[in-house]
C-alpha cells in the first residue's frame, strides 16, 4: 500500500478558495435570511412580553 499525496497547483488552490468563500457567503446570507424572517414573523411585540 503506497501513500501518494496529491499536490495541488496554484490555480487549483485559488479555485478551491473561491468555492469555499462562495459557500461561506451563501451560508451567511441564509442564516441572516432565517434570522430576519423569524424576527418579522414574531413581530415587534416580542420585546414587550414579560420575563
Amino acid at each position: 500500500m503506497t501513500t501518494e499525496k496529491n499536490v495541488l497547483s496554484q490555480d487549483q488552490i485559488k479555485k478551491r478558495r473561491g468555492r469555499s468563500m462562495a459557500i461561506a457567503i451563501s451560508l451567511g446570507l441564509l442564516v441572516a435570511l432565517f434570522y430576519l424572517v423569524t424576527i418579522i414573523k414574531l413581530g415587534p411585540g416580542i420585546m414587550d412580553r414579560p420575563l
